[in-house]
């Protein structure tokens, strides 16, 4: 996740968080340079993106995930002044959300 500012586009922002994951542990071999699949909101729904992403081997699902973090009230409006305050309610309302869409899957 990442913050920018209001007048900058959600697809500029793609290629450097992708790029900033870090390698992913693994109880075998190797650690993994890439994440298998990216879960993106449909604004990098573009055949460029697309591309981009299948050439570094990631398999793209595109989602409204967007309305469901706007379902917390704090993220609708931005209060908070500090971008590092947003950006840890951001994570936090995204831990949640991961948490719920994993709990309905298994029960």
């Amino acid at each position: 996740m990442g913050v920018s500012g209001a007048n900058v586009h959600d697809t500029h922002a793609l290629r450097p968080l992708v790029r900033g994951i870090p390698p992913i542990r693994s109880r075998r071999g190797p650690r993994r340079r890439r994440p298998g699949k990216l879960r993106a909101d449909k604004a990098y729904h573009s055949i460029e993106h697309r591309r981009w992403l299948r050439s570094r081997c990631i398999a793209a699902r595109i989602e409204r995930t967007i309305s469901w973090l706007f379902g917390y009230r704090r993220l609708t409006v931005r209060y908070e002044r500090k971008g590092e305050h947003f950006l840890a309610f951001l994570g936090l309302a995204a831990a949640l959300t991961c948490y719920k869409r994993l709990t309905a899957v298994t029960t």
